[in-house]
């Protein structure tokens, strides 16, 4: 039985989906259990009120396509938070990098990133994925999409589209934020948002504010924080408000990607992930290249919206890809994606992916707990998030 100060914690390496238990007060996890889907895990996304996690997966990966692709209702416990598979799960058109649930908890929406797409299925009143929702409208969905998600009114959908605009990236497209009108799961056209012709403008992952018209825009090939206002009519304004670095050192020679991003629960904070993998040849051995592998800080002018970069805390880890804040907003988990041979005064360790447990202190900044290592073996550790049963 999970204490009422804790949360259930998941995280996927493959096809397998752990469940922990996340105890508040001591700031550590306890491993639940696992469940095997037919498929490696790309994103879950929890249902706004009931007790359901819906995942999507696909035999694929990065680069690579594959024709077994899935979205699955699974069952929470609400007193373990173990997972069981609600109704069958439901074939979809290509490899799925990102879902989420509309904030009726009517419709799952899902984003693929090649080709760039998305579709809308709807929600059965018994938890299962039910059919996809027909379109009647040509969409600008376009290139390599990243993250879809309703706003809070539920009367837009904003899907990220990274594009690839980063220096070595081949081919270059661009980047751009997609807003769409939504009504009963029907998708229009409202705009495109980018700066000039969006070929410095690589955009991964955004959060809203919880109680101000402010969304926090993740840009992973420029290493920004961009800051835009939400609109009533046209779901987004068409120009940030606020630009700001993510790096420490912005001038750092590294190949660099920003990544997830999450508001603090109050408001008063922002965090999100800089990410850097890239590796190099020594005395014959691929080891680390060097960069930034942190979580970024950042404190919000609670008149203006403005974030201010106050804390870089390293990640200990390669690769940030996802991490989670508790709904007390008192605990932050990180999963890293991968191990990596790493060289210190001339000798290579093998740094593991893992779980880092931080602790968030009343000004926002984090303090280092622990480090749960995970063997992924040849795997990823590619999704994780945070549940509360309402």
């Amino acid at each position: 039985m999970r204490s009422s100060a804790s949360a259930t914690f998941y995280a996927s390496v493959g096809g397998e989906l752990t469940w922990y238990d996340l105890d508040v007060e001591t700031a550590s996890l306890a491993r639940g259990g696992a469940v095997m889907l037919g498929a490696n895990v790309q994103y879950a996304w929890p249902h706004p009120s009931g007790p359901y996690l819906y995942v999507v997966s696909s035999g694929g990966g990065p680069r690579v396509r594959s024709d077994r692709n899935f979205a699955q209702a699974m069952r929470i416990d609400p007193a373990s938070g173990a997972l069981s598979p609600r109704g069958e799960p439901k074939h979809l058109p290509s490899r799925p990098i990102h879902t989420s649930v509309d904030a009726g908890g009517e419709f799952l929406l899902t984003a693929y990133n090649d080709p760039s797409a998305l579709t809308v299925h709807r929600i059965n009143g018994d938890g299962t994925v039910g059919e996809a929702v027909q379109q009647p409208n040509a969409l600008d969905t376009g290139k390599y999409a990243h993250q879809i998600s309703a706003t809070p009114d539920n009367a837009h959908v904003i899907m990220i589209t990274r594009g690839n605009n980063a220096p070595d990236d081949s081919p270059v497209n661009p980047g751009s934020i997609k807003v769409y009108r939504f009504q009963r799961g029907i998708l229009t056209n409202e705009a495109a948002i980018q700066p000039e012709d969006g070929m410095k403008f690589g955009p991964r992952h955004l959060d809203f504010h919880p109680t101000q018209p402010w969304v926090y825009v993740c840009v992973e090939s420029q290493n920004k924080l961009y800051v835009y206002n939400r609109d009533a009519a046209g779901g987004l304004s068409g120009a940030p408000s606020f630009v700001k670095d993510t790096l420490a050192d912005p001038q750092t020679s590294a190949r660099q990607a920003a990544g997830a991003i999450h508001v603090h629960p109050n408001g008063q904070f922002v965090y999100l992930t800089n990410r850097a993998s890239a590796t190099i040849e020594v005395e014959g051995k691929k080891v680390f290249a060097g960069g930034e592998n942190s979580i970024a800080v950042f404190s919000v002018d609670q008149a203006t919206g403005e974030p201010t970069l106050i804390q870089s805390i390293d990640g200990r880890v390669i690769q940030l890809r996802t991490f989670a804040i508790d709904p007390s907003g008192s605990v932050l988990v990180a999963a890293s994606l991968q191990a990596l041979p790493v060289r210190q005064h001339g000798v290579d360790t093998m740094l593991p992916a893992g779980l880092s447990i931080y602790r968030i202190g009343g000004d926002g900044k984090l303090e280092f707990v622990r480090k749960y290592d995970v063997d992924v073996g040849g795997k990823t550790q590619f999704w994780s998030g945070m549940v509360t049963m309402p």
